[in-house]
């Protein structure tokens, strides 16, 4: 644990003012016209969507379940740290804390932009339905929320402390307040934040796993009127791909953010044992998808093997082949196949971006192709691809993450803060 004789050069954030500059600049750009989006989304309603009656769900709804499951896989890498103590974790569990609560904020701004009323965001808050799955689904964001807080905050409160009494500025003021007053150092009160911190990362494992983003998988598995969506395996493959996403997100954050911000070695034992981690996912998640295909084929169930005809086949079998399995897991299982080259930075980034950007591919597999298949024979087939409105949307719900992301990047002590940056 570090000293809090002194605090000599902590300065997070770009190395390079010029990068910032840009930073801020496309982020400025792309709220500006995502407000604009939201804007028309406010006053023209569900008409500048291309959503219907036949498919209600669109790229808002795979969006919400994408960041659902990348906050839930994120907070699941960081209990490798503070929950079973694996070692060199506890090098990347803030950041993976951090960007698990802000993928919950952005995927709740993505259910309440797809929100018919969206004024009306509070209702299951006060009118609680105890026979709804959303509803209770809502109620455990909100815990879940709070576990990511508080775990957070646990996280790195004595560098909070350091920061606030040694460093100047902002950041000492807002480390401050962050720091909720409890400014002891003691060796008794740090063991009482790590073992608050496991407590916490304990508590929070089931919520994950159970409510959170396997929750989100049963309400789709309780839809009855699909036969794709209908399925056991649903809860379990919306886990895995969460573990999936999440990995590759932290294992890319690590490194782009010691690069541009910290200015520090990466370790590369600990990019090694990421990569090792996100084969292993990639392989079962790949296995399992292949055995919920099977299912469907094997059965010759009519609307499972339509869905997956429509996947795999239709319009949208671009996104299946080139999104879901090109990036999501070929480039990754090549990339992360041989030891040497997961020791390499910039390869661990590109697979790990890869997999951010295929499991994209998997929300909307699971979305639209299900929707656009008529229920039953004689009813209309839809069609659905998002309007400019959407796309905007969410774009700007995006950058929002990615803003909040990169002011507590360039604020906080997300590194922890070691011996030999006191000395």
């Amino acid at each position: 644990m570090a000293t809090a004789n002194k605090l000599p050069d902590f300065n997070p954030g770009f190395e390079d003012n010029r990068i910032r500059i840009v930073w801020y600049g496309i982020l400025a750009i792309t709220l500006l016209v995502g407000a604009y989006a939201t804007y028309q989304r406010i006053v023209g309603g569900m008409g500048t969507t291309n959503l219907t009656s036949i498919t209600p769900w669109g790229a808002w709804v795979a969006f919400y379940i994408y960041f659902i499951g990348l906050s839930a896989g994120a907070f699941l890498v960081s209990t490798l740290a503070n929950v079973f103590e694996m070692e060199g974790m506890e090098n990347i569990d803030r950041d993976a804390l951090f960007a698990a609560i802000i993928a919950m904020i952005v995927a709740m701004l993505f259910v309440w932009i797809d929100l018919g009323r969206m004024e009306r965001m509070y209702f299951p808050f006060i009118w609680r339905q105890l026979t709804s799955a959303l509803a209770w689904e809502v109620h455990a964001y909100v815990a879940y929320i709070g576990v990511l807080t508080a775990e957070l905050y646990f996280s790195m409160r004595a560098d909070l402390v350091r920061v606030a009494e040694h460093g100047s500025g902002l950041r000492a003021r807002v480390s401050g307040l962050l720091t909720l007053g409890r400014t002891d150092l003691s060796d008794a009160t740090v063991s009482a934040d790590k073992k608050w911190l496991k407590r916490i990362g304990i508590l929070g494992i089931p919520l994950a796993i159970f409510f959170v983003h396997g929750g989100t998988g049963i309400l789709f598995a309780g839809v009855k009127a699909r036969a794709y969506w209908n399925s056991g395996l649903f809860p379990v493959i919306f886990v895995i791909s969460a573990l999936l996403s999440g990995t590759a997100l932290v294992m890319a954050v690590y490194v782009l953010r010691r690069k541009f911000f910290d200015a520090k070695p990466i370790d590369l034992d600990l990019l090694d044992r990421l990569g090792q981690l996100l084969l292993a996912f990639v392989l079962v998640d790949a296995a399992f998808t292949a055995i919920e295909a099977l299912i469907g084929v094997m059965s010759l169930e009519g609307a499972h093997l339509a869905a997956w005809m429509t996947i795999a086949l239709g319009k949208m079998a671009w996104s299946f082949w080139i999104v879901m399995v090109g990036l999501g897991w070929v480039l990754p299982l090549v990339l992360t196949s041989r030891r040497s080259w997961r020791r390499r930075p910039m390869f661990m980034v590109i697979a790990g971006l890869s997999v951010v950007i295929g499991v994209v591919g998997v929300r909307f597999n699971i979305v639209v192709p299900p929707l656009v298949n008529p229920v039953m024979e004689g009813l209309p087939a839809g069609d659905y691809l998002p309007t400019l409105t959407e796309w905007a949307t969410s774009l700007g719900i995006v950058a929002v993450g990615l803003l909040i992301y990169t002011l507590g990047a360039e604020t906080l002590p997300l590194t922890p803060l070691t011996e030999d940056e006191h000395e």
